[in-house]
């Protein structure tokens, strides 16, 4: 019949473990909870004004998509909100209205919606705002130039552009504990790193996330670091300090486990993170940017479908019923 609808399905077993998007949604916003109210408290009420900001208008960008495309409203499902939050972790307290409109724009819409929205997006959607802004206005995440009239009683000058430009002498101000404590400028919920870790902990033990990409990733820059710094520790720093700069640990537990951008099989999984971590040391050291988490996981987004061919041999043999 011409007005039949196809069905189309995949093979069973199937299991649904009990989740929605919502509460995973909820899930993420409430493990980043503790990054972001440092980053509040370290950089006031601009930082406040960034976050607050940053999450209405992806929501508002969400809502206008749905009414254009002839949608569902999914705005109530948390994601919109997720992608405004993760945007603004990621950005200086600083950053002016225009870029964080222009940023959540590029995250729902271009990130996210044109892709058919939630589950179709290839890319992680905040990574594509900030790669975009990165390329096209390199000062907003100049942190050094964006933060510098700020006395946080603290050496304030970003990490990964010390090392990059001066050398390892010139970050040996940072122990690790400064910078696990958050003793350190970058993005509002990108620096406290025993934040971030507590929150990717909880997320792994609700299951909203699994352990193979956070462990895989970090695994990926420890090795890679502590090779580069074996053979020049004058111009390299060790892992220690890889590990905890930067958005290695919000890449790691928020970013590079997005759902949609992510392999789902073990093996391919385990490939991505590790590869994502020894690409973001790569342009870390020898590249262009200071800090290379943002094209390493976006660059990993576009290999993930390729990865995920790579999954366990099906047990048994089809019976042929022809």
């Amino acid at each position: 019949m011409p007005d039949q609808k196809l069905l189309l399905g995949s093979p069973a077993p199937f299991w649904h473990n009990g989740s929605s998007i919502k509460t995973r949604s909820y899930s993420i916003i409430l493990a980043s909870i503790p990054a972001v109210v440092a980053g509040i408290y370290q950089y006031g009420t601009p930082a406040l004004g960034v976050v607050s900001f940053s999450i209405s208008f992806a929501m508002l960008w969400e809502l206008l998509m749905n009414l254009a495309m002839g949608r569902d409203l999914s705005i109530g499902d948390g994601n919109a909100a997720v992608i405004g939050l993760m945007f603004a972790m990621l950005v200086p307290a600083t950053t002016p209205w225009w870029a964080v409109l222009t940023g959540t724009f590029v995250a729902v819409v271009v990130g996210k919606q044109i892709f058919g929205g939630i589950g179709c997006n290839l890319l992680n959607p905040a990574l594509v705002a900030i790669a975009i802004l990165m390329l096209s206005w390199q000062g907003l995440l100049n942190f050094d130039e964006a933060l510098v009239n700020y006395d946080l009683g603290f050496y304030a000058a970003y990490p990964l552009a010390a090392l990059k430009h001066h050398g390892v002498s010139s970050v040996e101000y940072y122990s690790p504990l400064d910078l696990l404590l958050g003793r350190q400028i970058g993005g509002i919920g990108s620096t406290f790193g025993l934040g971030l870790i507590i929150g990717g902990l909880y997320l792994m033990l609700r299951g909203h996330i699994r352990w193979e990409i956070p462990i895989s990733f970090l695994v990926g820059i420890f090795v890679t670091s502590l090779i580069f710094n074996m053979a020049n520790p004058d111009k390299y720093a060790g892992p220690v300090f890889h590990l905890l700069t930067g958005y290695t640990l919000i890449g790691a537990f928020f970013l590079a486990t997005e759902d949609s951008s992510s392999p789902v099989n073990f093996v391919a999984m385990l490939l991505y993170g590790t590869m994502a971590g020894i690409l973001t040391i790569l342009i870390r050291n020898i590249g262009f940017f200071l800090d290379g988490t943002v094209f390493a996981i976006l660059m990993l987004n576009v290999a993930s479908p390729l990865l995920d061919k790579i999954r366990p041999k099906a047990m048994g043999k089809g019976v042929d019923y022809a």
